[in-house]
């Protein structure tokens, strides 16, 4: 087995499905909620990553098969005046975990991070992922803070959902 990255071609109707796919699957799965994505949001992602001026998305292969996903924003940090890129979305298909593919992923998004001069990567990851927690550390993650001891948490304030903006 041989795993590449590559940047997804979002006019591409094969890298579309793949993105598609691979994003379903991780909504689907323990961590990612557990509930598919309704069909409003799969039929409108790629066209909403498209239209979205800071999108990056990289995807992992198994030979020709899409096996991982890395959707990333780049952003900007005031603090340092310089870009940094979020990784917005790690997933890997539960049948090729522990293959190297997430760790390729995330190698490949710290490479165009560090070719754009970014001050950081940056991620969420659910408390209770032990798995990709250890992943995360093993590259170089670490919990982030301002100062020398003042941790960040990640917050959310919903605006709307999927479901009620078809409505």
């Amino acid at each position: 087995m041989s795993i590449t990255i590559r940047e997804a071609d979002l006019g591409d109707p094969r890298d579309s499905a793949a993105i598609v796919a691979l994003v379903d699957s991780y909504a689907g799965g323990q961590f990612g909620g557990g509930v598919p994505l309704p069909p409003s949001v799969r039929e409108g992602m790629v066209a909403g990553l498209r239209a979205h001026p800071t999108t990056l998305v990289l995807l992992a292969h198994d030979a020709d098969t899409p096996i991982g996903i890395a959707v990333c924003f780049w952003g900007f940090s005031t603090f340092q005046a310089r870009p940094l890129l979020n990784v917005h979305d790690l997933a890997v298909l539960p049948e090729a975990h522990g293959r190297g593919a997430g760790r390729a992923l995330l190698a490949a998004a710290e490479a165009r991070a560090r070719e754009r001069g970014c001050c950081k990567l940056t991620l969420e990851v659910l408390d209770d992922n032990q798995r990709a927690r250890g992943l995360y550390a093993s590259v170089g993650f670490a919990d982030a803070a301002v100062g020398a001891s003042a941790f960040t948490r990640f917050l959310s304030k919903p605006l709307s959902t999927a479901l009620e903006a078809t409505r």
